[in-house]
């Protein structure tokens, strides 16, 4: 699986994909930070790469439909200290051990994984 990192998140949660296996880059490995979502969006669909954020517009399903994607996941920590995110990073790995986020929008909160296909 491939992911790329939004800037909201630190660049520490490429790296801990990276540690488990998976091919993750981040916003600005490829310039594209400061770019509007839409932008964005269009990239990370032409790269079929997962897109991890923070920004809760790309949970909108009508605006970003998820099978149109390799998959979107939301991170919603309660705080959003480094520390907190990398541990969410962490937590999404173990999760993507055994399932695949294509065309689905995951939302990871403190407890629990909510999934959304488009409806």
């Amino acid at each position: 699986m491939k992911f790329k990192i939004d800037e909201n998140l630190p660049v520490e949660a490429a790296v801990v994909l990276r540690d488990c296996g998976f091919d993750a880059d981040t916003v600005g490995d490829e310039s594209l930070a400061g770019v509007d979502d839409e932008t964005l969006a269009i990239r990370v669909r032409a790269d079929q790469r997962i897109l991890v954020t923070l920004d809760l517009d790309f949970a909108n399903i009508r605006a970003y439909p998820p099978d149109e994607y390799a998959g979107m996941v939301v991170l919603r920590p309660k705080t959003q200290e480094k520390p907190t995110l990398i541990a969410y990073t962490r937590r999404l790995a173990m999760i993507l051990a055994g399932r695949d986020p294509a065309g689905e929008l995951w939302i990871v909160g403190p407890d629990r994984l909510r999934v959304r296909r488009r409806s």
